[in-house]
């Protein structure tokens, strides 16, 4: 299994910040909605759809949408903003949905289509957060948003290993530590100042700013992992596909992007000054 996981991210890794780093904006969207459109496949099995049929039909779907999304940009000026605020109201009712459970109240839907409908919410609002990051203000920082989540990852998992004793939230993900999120944070704000250094035309109140928005959506990002955790939980899987050779699925690799994204995004607009 370890040797899986090292080979798969061998080969992932380099093509992933080839990809961020040199594509150019449309060639990036192409490439992240083939990947959103795995992810929806994958999705559908959460939903309850087990057929070829359903799931690709459901994956056909988000691509459409994806799609008609990429599009729709030119003549719906404040789009970006209006899905990214559908994604945002989303994760805030993912909130009362996790710890409902957490208290033993099942606030799931159990509607498949209701579900879809979800993960339309989860999906294209992460898409379009990262393809807009991408052309709004350049790869290195779609690369940052993303080393600040594997950092935070990082961190967790060796503080939640080390010091781990307090559950946060055993209901729904049994491994996860308030200790763990400790780690993720201390962890992804020592990435977030040595990003904010290579910027030395920022000011003091702007690195703040920067070090809050991080904070923020690594907070974020912890509940995109809980909310697909509890998904499975729900299904009774333990990866959303076996796509990625000892990393499960493509939902287990981008979970807590799927919250983190629309967040960072927003807040860097709400910011302005960041460039």
């Amino acid at each position: 299994m370890l040797k899986q996981r090292l080979l798969t991210a061998a080969v992932l890794i380099p093509l992933m910040i080839g990809s961020i780093l040199w594509l150019p904006p449309a060639a990036f969207a192409v490439l992240l909605g083939s990947v959103v459109t795995i992810a929806a496949w994958e999705w559908a099995a959460l939903c309850g759809w087990q057929t070829a049929q359903q799931r690709w039909g459901y994956a056909a779907v988000m691509a459409v949408s994806l799609a008609v999304l990429y599009g729709a940009q030119a003549v719906w000026p404040t789009l970006t903003a209006t899905v990214l605020a559908l994604g945002l109201t989303w994760w805030c009712v993912a909130i009362y949905w996790v710890v409902s459970y957490q208290r033993h109240r099942d606030v799931l839907p159990h509607s498949a289509r209701l579900r879809a409908g979800l993960g339309w919410l989860i999906l294209a609002p992460s898409w379009l957060a990262l393809f807009q990051l991408h052309a709004q203000y350049g790869g290195t920082w779609v690369l940052f948003l993303f080393v600040l989540i594997w950092v935070a990852d990082s961190g967790a998992y060796a503080a939640g290993r080390l010091w781990g004793r307090h559950k946060l939230a055993d209901q729904v993900s049994p491994g996860k530590t308030w200790e763990g999120v400790l780690g993720a944070l201390v962890a992804s704000l020592l990435a977030s100042v040595l990003f904010a250094g290579a910027w030395h035309v920022w000011s003091l109140s702007t690195v703040f700013s920067f070090l809050l928005l991080c904070f923020g959506t690594v907070l974020i990002s912890i509940l995109g992992d809980l909310l697909e955790s509890l998904f499975k939980r729900k299904m009774n899987v333990k990866d959303s596909s076996h796509i990625l050779p000892g990393h499960g699925g493509i939902l287990d690799r981008i979970d807590s992007l799927t919250s983190a994204a629309p967040f960072f995004l927003a807040g860097l607009l709400v910011l302005g000054s960041l460039s």
